[in-house]
């Protein structure tokens, strides 16, 4: 009874993944001296705002978030600034946390908030595309069999996939090896959009798998 939906979630996600690449081979074509390492911020950014883009026009196409009773302007107006708020303040969090985890204050505030931002288009942009500016929703998915859709699904295990990622990509970074890619944050936000990467795969290959066995239904 899954398989339509899921057919649609793997071509979603194929185009997001497609997204990823492009964002890393098109700068490659048109901006001199451009490299994953060489010019990371750059790259940052390219990724996170394909991911961004790819995101919101492709759940707004395919009608995932949750309807509103309320069509009122002022109703979407406000819908679109507490949207833009969380995923502000979810930069700051990102930021704050990273921190906390070891990076330096103020010697890379540009490259940890740019990661912050990396993040944040990996992760809270999908919860908002997904549920909309919904913080009890967002607690009801990440809690334990909080899923009531395979997007639910989805959303649990690309996010999970995210962070996991660029958390495994600071393992590297005090060791000794004098590699490029241990420049602050190139690992952990290569890691970052690895681990994306293979939540999009994953998931939809999950709940394939696991399909005879879902109970949820439908939102």
């Amino acid at each position: 009874m899954w398989d339509q939906e899921i057919r649609q979630m793997a071509s979603s996600h194929a185009i997001m993944a497609s997204g990823v690449f492009m964002a890393t081979v098109v700068p490659a074509v048109l901006v001199p001296g451009f490299s994953v390492y060489g010019t990371h911020l750059l790259w940052l950014y390219s990724v996170a705002g394909a991911v961004s883009v790819v995101n919101i026009t492709l759940f707004w196409l395919l009608g995932v978030s949750s309807p509103t009773k309320k069509h009122t302007i002022t109703y979407k107006v406000s819908r679109l600034v507490r949207s833009c708020l969380y995923l502000l303040l979810s930069c700051l969090f990102f930021h704050t946390v990273v921190i906390l985890y070891g990076a330096p204050l103020l010697e890379t505030a540009l490259e940890t908030f740019s990661l912050a931002v990396l993040l944040t288009s990996l992760t809270t942009l999908r919860c908002v595309c997904v549920l909309g500016p919904n913080v009890q929703a967002w607690i009801r998915v990440f809690s334990r069999h909080g899923a009531m859709s395979v997007w639910d699904t989805s959303l649990q295990m690309v996010v999970g996939c995210s962070v996991v990622g660029a958390w495994l990509g600071a393992f590297p970074i005090p060791l000794d090896w004098d590699r490029p890619w241990q420049v602050w944050p190139v690992s952990c936000s290569l890691g970052a959009v690895i681990g994306y990467l293979t939540g999009l795969v994953a998931a939809p290959a999950w709940i394939h798998w696991h399909r005879k066995h879902l109970t949820y239904k439908i939102k």
